[in-house]
């Protein structure tokens, strides 16, 4: 049961007192014959053989868990940050990795801007990962921003430090 009025403002407003509640949806109501077991059965056998018939989409090489991508990464955990003993890439200073046809794109900072291997390191970062199998060349965008943090270094790289 609803009534129509004009608000003060010209503006009609419909108040509902109630309303009716919508029916019920019961399995029964779906089923129009009842499943044999060996019918459910052969539904689940099928479900069962297509799962396993599904291979796996075959990794990208160049993304992240490909191997190319992967050695990229360990090419990186080769460099040393000269002032502290753990390798760049657990030291947080590594921020993206990026591979297309060839061509890797290394986003990475150093602990400071007044850093003693500023200009060596960057350097140093596009030899090796250009020295990767697969890899035709090797670019390196130094950034200042985010800056660098000790909360960037992974758990090992603290465990190697001392902080954790």
């Amino acid at each position: 049961m609803s009534e129509d009025r004009m608000s003060e403002t010209g503006i009609r407003v419909e108040e509902v007192n109630s309303v009716e509640a919508p029916p019920k949806a019961r399995v029964a109501d779906v089923e129009t014959a009842p499943e044999t077991l060996g019918a459910k059965l052969e539904r689940k056998r099928d479900y069962l053989e297509g799962f396993l018939a599904a291979k796996p989409a075959a990794a990208d090489p160049h993304s992240v868990g490909g191997d190319l991508y992967e050695a990229v990464i360990n090419a990186l955990k080769d460099i040393f940050d000269p002032e502290i003993p753990v390798n760049i890439y657990d030291l947080g200073l590594i921020y993206n990795v990026e591979i297309n046809d060839g061509h890797a794109l290394v986003t990475m900072t150093l602990t400071t801007p007044h850093c003693p291997v500023a200009e060596s390191m960057p350097a140093e970062v596009e030899l090796r990962v250009g020295a990767v199998p697969g890899v035709g060349d090797a670019e390196v965008n130094l950034v200042w921003d985010p800056p660098w943090s000790p909360e960037n270094m992974s758990d090992e790289a603290r465990l190697e430090l001392g902080m954790l």
